[in-house]
């Protein structure tokens, strides 16, 4: 599915995000924050999480502003190109769920996303998951 979602992305004009970068925008999503603050969530060193935040403003998807209050301190804030390929991503996400409900049947959608939540539970990576500290697929 997320490949699918990849190449969906690319014919709305994102073709140049990748799997890695949709793990440091999730994070940004919910709000500005810091640099070290990304690293913390991602459990990354604060070196990674530069790098990668660095490679994302030039492509024009973060940016970094000054803090409220303090303007020594920066935060990570999704440009407008950002937003709207978090719109686009969840946009695909919603219709290859229901392309999938269609062709499988809701229930049986249901049933398999219950039983991959039960195997991330068994592993305890459920809150690896829930804190967006998902490694890319090798």
């Amino acid at each position: 599915m997320a490949d699918e979602l990849r190449r969906r992305l690319a014919a709305d004009g994102h073709g140049d995000l990748r799997f890695n970068d949709g793990v440091v925008i999730q994070h940004v999503v919910a709000g500005p924050l810091s640099i070290t603050e990304l690293a913390e969530r991602m459990g990354v060193t604060q070196q990674a999480a530069s790098k990668a935040v660095a490679d994302l403003e030039r492509r024009g998807v973060l940016t970094r502003e000054p803090a409220p209050g303090d303007a020594r301190s920066k935060r990570l804030h999704l440009t407008e190109r950002g937003a709207a390929a978090v719109d686009g991503a969840r946009t695909g996400r919603a219709a290859l769920e229901a392309e999938l409900a269609a062709e499988f049947g809701a229930k049986r959608v249901a049933d398999a996303r219950a039983l991959l939540a039960a195997i991330l539970t068994r592993f305890d990576a459920d809150d690896a998951v829930r804190n967006r500290r998902v490694r890319p697929p090798a």
